[in-house]
């Protein structure tokens, strides 16, 4: 906790576990109306989900839906095409979701294109049905493979433009999971060193044993590692000289696939990536809403760059604590979380504000805070005054809204 009662080091982290539901506001699905939603949008953010272990989430609640599926099955039936060509064989991803079939890397090119699907759907559905000008929202963010979904959103490419180049090179990404383990490295008291984390990283795969390196840095005292071969046990003995004795590395059983690491080089992902956007249309434009890349921790994607950024996407480990710092420090009231079934970007969000909640609690604040810190998201000029760290002290006060959840709630029979 002291990272939090510190200055506020803008250094990222790995995995959170979502805090007790005493610990903090509830701030999820609160109760919000088509019209609240309408006049709230110009203060609200989307979140899009990425890559998790499980991806239905409800999606055949909207398959089957006498409204919404009339908007979801053609993004299905266009995403099924898309698969069906890089694998070769037929793709019926509605079929997936009516059956709950599950998600293993053998259907990891499926699955990424049955996120973004939903997710871009989940979005026409609430500018088309509900006539929410989705545009004027402040930002929009997506974790992993929910970046792709923000730059449709965006404007920036067209999802049947962009989403055969992640398709043409999960299959070898997935294939790279079978040596790999994950650790979540954690620090009990200060913040993580990254410097020195990556450091040891970089030295340990120097040695040609295999490759190791971050994923996601999710929170100053959490980071994501994935590693090759003994790469992490090596990475285990040596952090106890080089780095603080509060820092421990836990083990995860899960496979992941390891995008966002060094360890998609070994089959060019990258250089791939690069060559394949270069032959694709759209990327012409500077996305509205404005996008913070979780590549690169920032708002910088201009009419040109977006080529670049993604080609780094490959192997660059996603910065969520940067983006949520600048999701906080925009003055973005309500975040609406896109896919099925969201559930590390609320977590993470949530475990924040109990954070904060427990500080502010400690120093008599909470009262104080649940008048004043609310209002600074409307006070533009004071949030671009504060730094990234105050800003942090309205995260117990922010907004979450589970978009498949509220949808699904709505009366439209």
């Amino acid at each position: 906790m002291a990272w939090l009662r510190g200055a506020g080091a803008r250094s990222p982290r790995g995995f959170i576990r979502p805090p007790r539901a005493t610990a903090a506001p509830s701030r999820v699905n609160a109760p919000i109306t088509v019209d609240e939603l309408k006049k709230q949008i110009a203060s609200a953010g989307f979140a899009f989900r990425g890559y998790d272990s499980t991806n239905n989430g409800r999606g055949a609640e909207f398959v089957i839906h006498p409204v919404y599926g009339t908007i979801v099955n053609p993004v299905l039936e266009s995403a099924s095409g898309l698969c069906a060509t890089i694998l070769n064989r037929p793709v019926d991803l509605a079929g997936r979701l009516l059956a709950h079939a599950p998600s293993t890397l053998d259907t990891f090119v499926e699955d990424i294109a049955m996120i973004v699907g939903l997710e871009i759907a989940q979005v026409r559905i609430l500018e088309q049905i509900f006539d929410v000008p989705v545009h004027q929202a402040r930002l929009s963010f997506g974790h992993s493979i929910g970046e792709l979904a923000a730059l449709v959103l965006g404007g920036v490419y067209e999802m049947e433009q962009l989403l055969p180049v992640p398709l043409a090179l999960a299959q070898d990404c997935a294939e790279l999971t079978h040596n790999t383990t994950i650790g979540i490295l954690s620090s009990a008291g200060d913040p993580l060193d990254v410097t020195r984390v990556e450091r040891l990283c970089r030295g340990i795969s120097a040695r040609g044993h295999g490759l190791i390196g971050p994923s996601t840095y999710l929170s100053p005292d959490h980071i994501l590692l994935i590693g090759q071969e003994g790469t992490l046990d090596e990475f285990e003995h040596e952090m106890r000289e080089r780095l603080s004795p509060a820092v421990t590395l836990r083990r995860r059983p899960n496979h992941w696939p390891p995008l966002h690491t060094p360890l998609v080089w070994e089959r060019n992902v990258p250089n791939r990536t690069a060559m394949a956007m270069h032959h694709i249309k759209g990327g012409d434009q500077k996305p509205t809403p404005t996008i913070l890349s979780c590549s690169t921790g920032v708002a910088n994607y201009d009419e040109w760059n977006s080529r670049m950024i993604l080609a780094d996407w490959t192997d660059h480990p996603q910065r969520i604590w940067e983006v949520m710092e600048h999701t906080l420090q925009s003055g973005v009231e309500l975040v609406i979380h896109a896919g099925p079934e969201p559930k590390l970007i609320p977590s993470t969000f949530e475990r924040l504000g109990a954070r904060v909640m427990k500080q502010l609690r400690r120093s008599h604040l909470e009262r104080l805070g649940s008048s004043v810190i609310p209002s600074m998201g409307r006070q533009e000029w004071i949030m671009r005054s504060l730094p990234g760290s105050a800003a942090l002290l309205r995260a117990p006060y922010l907004k979450h809204m589970i978009l498949e959840d509220w949808l699904l709630a709505q009366d439209v029979a």
